[in-house]
C-alpha cells in the first residue's frame, strides 16, 4: 500500500511536467505509456522482462525528448528492482536542445530526488516491518518453547508427587507390617497358648472371643497392608525397569495405553506376567528384538509381550508358564502362549469387572 501511495504520487510530479508541454497529443501518449510500464513492471518485479521495460521506456527518451518527464517514475521502478542504472539511456534527452522547456527539467530533476527519498524511506520502513515481524516470530516460537517446557517440568513435578505418595505407602505397608502384624501375631500366639493351658471353663470362652477378635484384626491388617502396597506399585515404571535390565540383549519397545488406575491385584497380575515374560525371553530367546504393549480396552485390558526370536513350538510347560497361567486365571484372565517361527507371544486378557 505505502508503495502504491509513493507511485501516485511520482505519477503526480510526472503529469506536472507532461503538462508543461506545448503539443497536447504527444505527452498524453507518452505519460499513458509511462503509466503502463510502470503497472507492468510492479506485476513482473524480480523478473527480466521488468528489467526490459524500464530500459525501453528509458531508451524512447532518446527519440522522443517528451518522455523525460517520465523519469521519476522510471527511477521509482529502477530502484525497487535494484537497478537504479537501466534509467541511463534518459541522459539522451538531455542533448536535445529545445525539446523540453527549463521547467520540465526542474519538475524532472525534482521528481527523481523525490523518487529516491521516498523509495529510501520505504525500504527502510519495509525493513522496520521485517525486523518486527521476525522478532514476532521469534518472540512467538520462544513461548510456545517455554510453554512447552513448563508442560514436561508440571509433568515430571507430578511425576516426582506421585512416586514420593507411592514410596510413602510402601513405607507405611512395611510399618505396618513389621510392627502392628508382629504385635499381632504374637498376641495370637499368646491368647492360643493361654486357651490350651486354661483350666478354668469361666475363662474359656473370653479367651475364645479374644483370639477370634485377634484373627479378625490379623486379617484385617494384612488386606490392608496388601492394598497399600498393590496400590503402590507404578505398574508403568515396574515393566519400564525390567526392560532396562534386559536392554544389552534386546532392543525393546514399550507401549502403555492405559488412562486410569487398574486394581491392584490385576496390577500385580500384569506386573508378575510380563516379567516373567521377560525373564523366559532373556534366557531362552534367540532374537534381539522385545515388544511389550498394554492397552486399555471397554471391558477388558489386554497384556502383549513378544519377541523376535525362533519358536517353532513349546518344548516344555515349565513352572514359569504354569504361574503366569495361575496368575491370570486368579482375576478371571486368560491367557496363551503362542510360537511361531518369527518369534514367541504371550497374549493374556484381563476383564475389568
Amino acid at each position: 500500500m505505502n508503495r502504491l501511495l509513493d507511485t501516485f504520487a511520482i505519477l503526480l510530479i510526472c503529469l506536472a511536467g507532461f503538462a508543461a508541454s506545448d503539443s497536447p497529443f504527444i505527452p498524453v501518449a507518452a505519460f499513458l505509456i509511462a503509466v503502463s510500464a510502470s503497472s507492468a513492471v510492479q506485476l513482473l518485479s524480480g523478473k527480466l522482462p521488468a528489467s526490459l521495460i524500464i530500459a525501453a521506456c528509458a531508451s524512447m527518451c532518446i527519440f522522443c525528448p517528451v518522455f523525460f518527464c517520465a523519469l521519476p517514475l522510471l527511477l521509482y521502478c529502477a530502484l525497487a528492482e535494484k537497478r537504479w542504472w537501466l534509467v541511463l539511456p534518459a541522459a539522451g534527452a538531455l542533448g536535445a536542445s529545445g525539446a523540453l522547456s527549463g521547467l520540465q527539467y526542474i519538475i524532472a530533476a525534482g521528481g527523481s530526488v523525490a523518487a529516491v527519498i521516498m523509495f529510501t524511506r520505504i525500504s527502510r520502513l519495509e525493513e522496520s516491518v521485517r525486523s518486527l515481524t521476525s522478532l514476532r516470530d521469534k518472540i512467538t516460537e520462544n513461548n510456545l518453547r517455554l510453554a512447552q517446557q513448563n508442560v514436561l517440568l508440571a509433568e515430571a513435578q507430578d511425576n516426582e508427587i506421585h512416586l514420593a505418595t507411592l514410596r510413602e505407602r510402601n513405607r507405611i505397608a512395611r510399618e505396618i507390617h513389621d510392627n502392628v502384624g508382629h504385635m499381632l501375631t504374637r498376641s495370637l500366639l499368646q491368647s492360643g497358648a493361654l486357651i490350651i493351658i486354661n483350666k478354668d471353663e469361666n475363662l474359656r470362652e473370653p479367651l475364645e472371643s479374644l483370639r477370634s477378635t485377634l484373627d479378625t484384626a490379623m486379617t484385617s491388617i494384612r488386606e490392608s497392608v496388601h492394598d497399600l502396597h498393590d496400590d503402590s506399585v507404578d505398574l508403568k515404571k515396574v515393566i519400564s525397569d525390567a526392560l532396562e535390565a534386559v536392554s544389552n540383549s534386546f532392543r525393546t519397545s514399550f507401549d502403555y495405553d492405559i488412562s486410569g488406575d487398574i486394581p491392584g491385584k490385576k496390577k500385580m497380575c500384569i506386573a508378575g506376567v510380563v516379567r516373567e515374560s521377560i525373564s523366559n525371553a532373556s534366557k531362552h530367546s534367540s532374537g534381539d528384538r522385545l515388544i511389550v504393549v498394554l492397552r486399555e480396552h471397554p471391558s477388558f485390558y489386554q497384556v502383549t509381550v513378544e519377541d523376535n526370536g525362533s519358536c517353532s513350538e513349546i518344548r516344555e510347560t515349565g513352572i514359569g508358564l504354569k504361574n503366569m497361567t495361575d496368575r491370570a486365571e486368579s482375576v478371571g484372565g486368560r491367557i496363551s502362549f503362542i510360537p511361531s517361527a518369527s518369534g514367541f507371544r504371550v497374549f493374556m486378557t484381563i476383564p475389568k469387572e
